[in-house]
């Protein structure tokens, strides 16, 4: 057909050279980046993240382009005539750790920490568990999934096991209807099925047979908001039109993720969202990326995707009916903040996020016009043998973050320890000591000061 146009062939040629230009030409002078890895962070956080960092950096529109494969994005800014290239493939966390561990990748998306064996592997490269190359970019709450029709508003993560390994096979087991239970679950590839085994299916636990597998959160979502007996999880970007339940660990009170419970990491599927570079042998572009994610600016762009920002922010929590009395005076004139201090081992050691976290309280203070004066931590541990130790121990926390708040000027902050009272986890074990653990953050409300 085309033999008897021959200028329709020559604008069909001249529009492939074109093409040709625009994709392949710019790659010799353009300064270029790639993520890899999680699909809760490459579906819409990393992207959105990335258009922040080209318009920061250059004045031009960015130009979101499809890749030709799935689940992945490539971007386009420009710099002093400079092209900007970065791209997203959003395949899986364990997939974002090959491509780093390659050299292919700049940053890998990861949705859970890094596992010891990866440290390892990388020993050579960098240490991934160093501040200079594990970056926390945002708090996320594992949100479990149900029909809106479904009468069952809360479960524990006991049963929660027991529904998803297939010892539960009905609702009316669990004060729902008569009706089967289906199983919803992310794929072996991703972040959030590591984070929701290691926190839920623990042994002798594992995922019953019968549950279909996702890549994407959002297409769980979906799947399950139409099925009456379906239960799933996901990211809390990703709840779209299902029902979110309210989840218990232990004896602890029973939370929906919330801006509060997930940014503070009480609720207990709270994970944490990272990025992982190869620390001082990273490319300048992943370095200045990194700081603009962690930056007010970025974290920003991290609260309108629909994940948790780590900028603080004072809420006045609703106490559990449980919250002794000694609890509630001790808060009666204070708001909390929507940050945690814990630890990354023995009783007193900051880890990475705590670290920042610091600066970011003593910005709020600064932006607020506050004074250390306005500030009271107040430290809780695990359970302990008896009162006292724990008592001991809740003390030392809190005044291990008091005196690391006094090296970015907040000094001299009032702070109490409340022992072992008022879990978020169960008690005992490596999750209660890193979740129970924990030091909070209260501010005095304006009517007091």
């Amino acid at each position: 057909m085309l033999q008897h146009h021959p200028l329709h062939l020559q604008s069909a040629l001249l529009g492939v050279f074109c093409l040709f230009l625009i994709f392949n030409a710019p790659v010799i002078q353009a300064e270029g980046m790639e993520i890899h890895g999680s699909n809760t962070i490459g579906a819409e956080l990393a992207p959105l993240l990335v258009e922040g960092f080209l318009k920061n950096r250059g004045s031009d529109p960015v130009r979101i382009l499809a890749n030709g494969k799935d689940n992945e994005k490539l971007l386009i800014g420009n710099q002093s005539g400079t092209p900007l290239r970065i791209l997203v493939a959003a395949h899986g966390s364990s997939t974002g750790f090959k491509a780093l561990e390659a050299r292919k990748a700049d940053v890998w998306a990861s949705s859970r920490p890094v596992k010891p064996a990866e440290v390892q592997k990388m020993a050579g490269q960098t240490n991934l568990r160093d501040s200079g190359s594990e970056h926390v970019v945002a708090i996320d709450g594992l949100a479990v999934l149900v029909h809106q029709s479904n009468p069952v508003d809360q479960l524990d993560i006991n049963t929660l096991a027991g529904i998803f390994s297939g010892k539960i096979s009905n609702w009316s087991e669990v004060g729902g209807a008569n009706r089967h239970i289906n199983l919803y679950a992310r794929d072996d590839r991703s972040g959030t099925w590591d984070t929701f085994k290691s926190l839920v299916l623990s042994e002798p636990h594992s995922l019953h047979s019968s549950a279909r597998r996702y890549e994407s959160n959002d297409q769980l979502s979906d799947d399950v908001s139409i099925d009456p007996g379906g239960i799933g999880f996901s990211g809390l970007a990703s709840v779209r039109d299902s029902k979110v339940l309210a989840i218990s660990d232990g004896q602890a009170p029973a939370l929906k993720p919330s801006r509060l419970t997930v940014a503070s990491e009480d609720y207990p599927l709270s994970r944490r969202l990272f990025m992982y570079t190869h620390g001082n042998s990273a490319s300048t572009i992943a370095k200045d990326f990194v700081e603009f994610v962690l930056s007010e600016e970025g974290q920003a762009l991290v609260s309108t995707s629909g994940f948790v920002s780590q900028n603080p922010l004072a809420v006045k929590p609703d106490l559990a009916e449980s919250t002794p009395p000694t609890f509630k005076v001790l808060t009666r004139n204070y708001s909390r903040l929507t940050v945690n201090f814990r630890f990354s081992e023995g009783r007193t050691t900051l880890d990475n996020k705590a670290q920042r976290d610091l600066q970011r309280i003593a910005d709020f203070l600064s932006k607020k016009g506050l004074t250390s004066n306005d500030l009271m931590l107040i430290g809780f541990a695990d359970q302990q043998t008896d009162e006292l130790r724990a008592q001991m121990i809740s003390e030392l926390r809190a005044l291990s973050v008091r005196k690391a708040l006094a090296d970015f000027g907040v000094r001299d902050v009032r702070y109490t320890g409340y022992g072992h009272y008022m879990p978020v986890g169960m008690a005992g074990g490596k999750s209660g000591q890193l979740r129970n653990g924990r030091v909070e953050v209260w501010i005095r409300d304006r009517q007091a000061r």
